[in-house]
């Protein structure tokens, strides 16, 4: 049997899961905007409570180890490391955009998402990364990854191959972005949420074979450096 707590928040979305066995057992989530520090705990509380269960029952933790926003994944990890610290169960860390990928084909099995098939298709989510930026990876049907995760600007010639051979997916709050740019019949737009279900295929996978974190030196896949600003407002 294995019990995995799986928490997601690289972007405003936030979200807590638990899974037994690769099944989904109890989830919460927040839809309505970048509350992550005051709602994570709260909700793996609310779910050990749920399945009357302590932390020290867990096998793993597993957190959306990103790309996405440098806040969500911050407060994501420290809690993730906080409960493993406590237990001294192992971490695991999903690449936040092979999530997104597993979150969409449960909706297209589900009959959720707005497409007939997606036998060839080429998916590809996308996160927010500001202005025309976005965070993203080329993935096949069946969530095994085409391309490295990259910071791509986009333009009018971005994924020019994928988008002639036609049966290109996007989702993700990123994807909006190449509504106006990318204008052929064979790309298709769909509505996919970033959840902390989307971790429970690919944690499950890294338990057996326990492909795990070092607790102390971990650290979220920012993918570019934080850059801090300062305000233009004059207090003074």
């Amino acid at each position: 049997m294995s019990l995995i707590l799986c928490i997601e928040a690289g972007t405003d979305i936030g979200s807590v899961a638990l899974a037994k066995n690769g099944r989904l057992l109890s989830l919460r989530e927040n839809l309505e905007g970048k509350h992550h520090a005051q709602n994570l705990a709260v909700y793996v509380e609310e779910i050990l409570r749920e399945n009357d269960l302590d932390a020290d029952e867990l096998d793993a933790v597993a957190v959306g180890k990103g790309p996405g926003s440098y806040t969500g994944l911050r407060i994501a990890v420290s809690l993730a490391k906080g409960i493993c610290y406590a237990t001294g169960k192992p971490l695991i860390a999903v690449n936040s955009l092979e999530a997104l990928v597993q979150v969409a084909l449960e909706d297209f099995e589900a009959g959720i998402l707005d497409l007939e098939s997606l036998e060839d298709a080429k998916l590809l989510p996308m996160i927010d990364a500001r202005r025309m930026e976005v965070y993203c990876q080329l993935f096949d049907a069946q969530a095994r990854p085409l391309s490295e995760v990259e910071a791509h600007v986009l333009t009018a010639e971005s994924f020019a191959a994928e988008r002639a051979q036609g049966r290109l997916v996007l989702f993700g709050n990123g994807a909006a972005k190449s509504k106006m740019l990318f204008t052929e019949p064979g790309v298709h737009y769909v509505d996919v949420t970033p959840s902390a279900r989307g971790l429970v295929k690919p944690a499950t996978e890294a338990l057996k074979i326990r492909k795990f974190e070092d607790v102390a030196y971990f650290e979220p896949f920012y993918l570019k450096n934080f850059v801090a600003t300062s305000s233009s407002k004059k207090f003074f």
